[in-house]
């Protein structure tokens, strides 16, 4: 085996990776269960996307024939092949083909700036790029920036770019997963809401154990009819496998619209689907909520930012005792802690505003900043240990060891644990805010905010403040036709949480703006407040 494409290459590249290798894992990769579930149920339905149906066998066929393309364009084990795409059953088929053969897949945002987009082609060396023929433009101008050092190819046929799926793709041969459990077959670059884009590396190990926890840390209906509108390019994409896995469907949407996921939850019988909490705010606001039957719906599956316990509460009036909650990260996929659906009906409101338990083989323990673990009920950071955990982060070793400080993965969220075994997120410690020498956690402050029946979602930043070192900002949505005035919302953080975390100003606004993948971006609303100032927490 060569080593240029294990851990040990990544260790190079990245720095120490945790010493947990469980000898259930030695042997699996990601690509021999995926291959397995195509060939269990051939007949089946893999994909619906718009007119678009592909079987099992059909993928598998198309799989196998990216497989012989890369091939064809000399990639060997361990080099990138990227993609910038929306929706679409090829997007899958090539990242598959990453997986069974060894390379790396490596997935764009597509809202990232052209900067940020060959930054990361450049860091991780991809040799092929592939694009859908809405961002054919800038595929084009990727090759301008990158030159002889990437092939770039259109999913479809047409003009300035070859169809990838056109290329001659000779010795089409029956697929067979290569590497081992510690090969890195996934670079993740984190969105650069705090600077450069970092390559998370994931390993086969890492990828199977998150495959593992979603099957078994999560109530899945008999009948796996799988809505995704959120990109499978990233987070989404890892359920597709455990989908596979039930002999499910996933029904792809090309982009998150309100009536268009309305009416497949209404007539497609749709059984599970993923949202992110914005989309679910988007959901409820709409007009046609109320009147709306969702008759096979059996779990809603959200994650990637909190979400506000009273919009919780009205999401299982509308939807019923659906729904079911992921915590994860970049560094630690999808699968760290977990809120089920009998959770979700258990514990009043405050159980509503937890991130749930660890899901099965996560080890997860509340630390301090000299790594000793906090008492119960105070607020540590959320440290993780385990098969899931990444391999470090690509050319960055020194990142990688503070990442890893004491064997543990340090994963930058705050939160507090009750006796039961409950963690509550408090916030990002990048996000707290130092007023007047209090801390004070945004994420409190937008849990109040969002109880009042008028606010649809907020967003709470720290802004540079001449007396306190830094204030406290609120940015508001409010819900159609509701009325209620800035100094109510601040006299209700005041009443409830007191007045150090009361919100010194509030503004009004349309809507919060938001990261690739759909999370409150406040990078971007700090940079309206802090520039030319060097903010205290970064």
């Amino acid at each position: 085996m060569s080593v240029a494409n294990t851990a040990e290459a990544g260790l190079a590249m990245g720095g120490e990776t945790p010493a947990s290798r469980p000898e259930l894992y030695a042997s699996a990769t990601l690509g021999a269960l995926l291959i397995g579930a195509l060939q269990r149920a051939p007949e089946r339905i893999a994909f619906e996307s718009g007119a678009e149906t592909v079987s099992y066998q059909q993928l598998y066929d198309r799989i196998a024939r990216a497989v012989a393309t890369l091939r064809a364009l000399g990639l060997k084990r361990g080099d990138v092949v990227a993609q910038l795409s929306s929706n679409r059953p090829d997007v899958f088929a090539l990242i598959a083909a990453a997986y069974i053969a060894g390379f790396r897949s490596c997935t764009l945002h597509a809202m990232g700036s052209l900067e940020d987009q060959a930054y990361i082609l450049r860091d991780s060396g991809a040799k092929v790029l592939v694009v859908d023929p809405a961002h054919r433009p800038r595929g084009q101008s990727l090759q301008a920036e990158l030159g002889a050092a990437l092939e770039t190819f259109c999913h479809e046929d047409g003009e300035g770019l070859a169809s990838f799926w056109s290329l001659p793709a000779p010795d089409i041969a029956p697929l067979r997963a290569e590497g081992d459990a510690e090969d890195i077959i996934r670079l993740a670059y984190t969105g650069g809401t705090t600077g450069r884009p970092k390559g998370v590396m994931l390993s086969n190990r890492s990828l199977v154990t998150n495959t593992v926890c979603a099957l078994v840390g999560a109530e899945w209906p008999e009948q796996v009819r799988f809505l995704c509108p959120t990109p499978i390019s990233h987070g989404a994409g890892s359920m597709i496998l455990p989908t596979f896995l039930r002999g499910g469907t996933v029904v792809l949407q090309d982009g998150f619209s309100v009536d268009r996921v309305l009416d497949a939850l209404e007539s497609d019988e749709i059984s599970y689907a993923f949202f992110v909490p914005t989309m679910i705010y988007a959901l409820l606001d709409s007009p046609r909520i109320r009147a709306s039957k969702f008759p096979a719906l059996h779990t809603i599956l959200y994650g990637a930012a909190p979400m506000a316990p009273a919009r919780v509460r009205e999401a299982l009036a509308v939807f019923g005792p659906v729904l079911c909650q992921a915590y994860g990260q970049t560094e630690c996929p999808n699968a760290i802690l977990t809120l089920s659906r009998a959770d979700h009906l258990s514990g009043g409101d405050e159980r509503l505003s937890s991130a749930g338990r660890p899901y099965p083989g996560v080890e997860v323990r509340l630390l301090d900043d000299d790594g000793a673990e906090v008492a119960p009920g105070e607020v540590g950071e959320v440290c993780v240990r385990g098969p899931l955990v990444m391999s470090g982060y690509w050319g960055l070793p020194d990142l990688t060891r503070e990442a890893f400080k004491g064997d543990w993965l340090h994963t930058g969220d705050m939160a507090r644990q009750d006796a039961l075994g409950f963690f509550y997120l408090v916030d990002r410690k990048k996000d707290l805010i130092i007023s007047g020498g209090f801390n004070v956690f945004p994420g409190e402050v937008e849990g109040v905010l969002t109880a009042h029946p008028g606010v649809s979602a907020a967003c709470v930043i720290g802004v540079p403040d001449p007396k306190w070192g830094e204030a406290v900002k609120a940015v508001v949505v409010l819900k159609p036709g509701a009325t209620t005035t800035a100094a109510e919302l601040i006299g209700l953080v005041k009443d409830r949480k007191g007045y150090v975390s009361a919100p010194k100003t509030l503004d009004f606004v349309d809507a919060i703006p938001l990261t690739a993948l759909g999370k409150p971006d406040k990078k971007a609303l700090r940079a309206r407040f802090w520039s030319g100032t060097e903010r205290s927490i970064n």
